[in-house]
């Protein structure tokens, strides 16, 4: 089934198939992830009308030809300048996600060239997961950055498994191994056997704060309490304040770095 359904899926750019940029964001892909992750403020610039078009040869979109207007998995990048002598980044940063989202657009209006680009998200149909389509977009996203003539691919990974444990320390996760030596988590491996080295954990990068009132709203739970809040889906827990009206939610990730031939 998982070698048949991945080589029957068309995977393409939004430059080619730019009819499918708006059904990617269909319930269908959309709810691979919780609903709370799609408030972090940063997302909502790289996402916003007007700006992800300027990034259509960096994003991927993957149809099975049977159904070629259902679009099953989706891809994006962000390109940017890092250790290039013009700009101060001699270091991923530790905003992870969010960080690597505003350097990208301050090179895009400040006309900077960029010369490495970041892995943003692949996203599966949950329909369709397990089946290998994951590992099939990455390949995509390689072998795309590599055809816009960039040699350098990072990303910061949200291991896929780490929810099932939100109170292990990221740091302690992150480090855990097989017997085979190979990273405990399955998404950090898909990421591992594909070549990337692991550079370093971004402690903070996502940030979604809320108020209570919005997160009830996102993931239907009372938040009845000041306090950490396990929430479903998170990868550590929510900071709850009834007092101050707000809830956060800091997402550590981890760095990676592909070198593309």
């Amino acid at each position: 089934m998982t070698s048949e359904l991945t080589e029957r899926l068309v995977v393409a750019t939004f430059a080619e198939r730019p009819d499918l940029s708006g059904k990617v964001f269909g319930r269908e892909i959309q709810s691979a992830v919780p609903e709370f992750m799609r408030h972090d403020p940063a997302g909502a610039l790289y996402y916003a009308d007007g700006i992800l078009e300027r990034y259509r040869e960096f994003g991927l979109v993957a149809v099975d030809p049977a159904e070629p207007e259902r679009p099953v998995a989706r891809a994006f990048c962000v390109p940017f300048a890092f250790r290039d002598g013009r700009s101060s980044r001699a270091e991923l940063p530790d905003d992870g996600w969010d960080a690597v989202i505003r350097w990208g657009l301050e090179d895009l209006f400040l006309g900077r060239l960029p010369n490495v680009v970041s892995a943003l998200e692949i996203m599966v149909t949950p329909r369709l997961q397990g089946h290998g389509v994951s590992r099939l977009m990455l390949t995509a996203m390689r072998d795309n950055v590599r055809r816009l003539g960039y040699r350098d691919l990072y990303a910061p990974l949200r291991p896929t498994e780490k929810d099932k444990e939100p109170l292990t320390p990221f740091a302690e996760y992150a480090a855990r191994r097989r017997a085979d030596g190979l990273p405990f988590d399955a998404w950090v491996r898909v990421h591992v056997r594909a070549g990337a080295e692991i550079v370093k954990i971004a402690p903070r990068s996502m940030i979604v704060a809320g108020t209570i009132a919005e997160w009830r709203e996102w993931t239907g739970l009372p938040f009845d309490q000041s306090g950490p809040a396990i929430v479903p889906g998170a990868l550590s827990p929510i900071h709850v304040s009834l007092e101050q009206d707000h809830a956060v939610y800091v997402e550590p990730n981890l760095w990676v770095h592909h070198r593309l031939s």
